[in-house]
């Protein structure tokens, strides 16, 4: 994988000065998240973990998203991404929540062809981010996840850079 370095770097840097601690729940990144902020030197003094959530049944049971809407919507919505993002902190007992959810690949058979992902950060209980990311046509799942991944990367360090 090919993770943004410079931009987890100063994150780390940002975060562990400020005293700050970094948890995610993910879905289209399956664990990308994760992996790029755990690559990181010294990511256990401000990275807490993650949770890597794909259906309903789970990110209801775990990140307490409305399981209706969740049903309406396949999971994929700006709702909830930010309510995976503010429990996902009280998961954590983390200071700052990103959570992502989207496609990867098409989804033909829901006739879903677009790929994209809306993502939510929070700060303890309030969403300082939220938004939809989107992403070209690739035959690649991964170059996808990858994308959201290093584009959300860059999203939290553009946030956390204001008070």
């Amino acid at each position: 994988m090919d993770f943004a370095i410079t931009d987890l770097n100063d994150i780390k840097e940002r975060l562990i000065h400020k005293g700050q601690t970094l948890a995610v729940a993910e879905s289209v990144t399956a664990g990308f998240l994760q992996s790029a902020f755990s690559m990181v030197p010294n990511a256990k003094n401000y990275f807490h973990g993650g949770i890597t959530a794909y259906n309903i049944g789970q990110k209801s049971r775990h990140l307490n998203v409305d399981a209706i809407h969740a049903l309406n919507c396949d999971c994929v919505s700006e709702k909830v991404a930010v309510t995976m993002a503010i429990n996902v902190n009280k998961l954590f007992s983390s200071d700052w929540g990103i959570a992502i959810t989207g496609y990867a690949s098409p989804m033909p058979e829901q006739d879903q062809y677009d790929l994209f992902a809306y993502y939510g950060i929070a700060f303890r209980d309030e969403i300082k981010a939220q938004g939809k990311i989107e992403a070209k046509q690739d035959e690649d799942p991964v170059v996808i996840r990858e994308y959201f991944t290093n584009t959300l990367i860059s999203i939290f360090k553009d946030t956390i850079k204001t008070p």
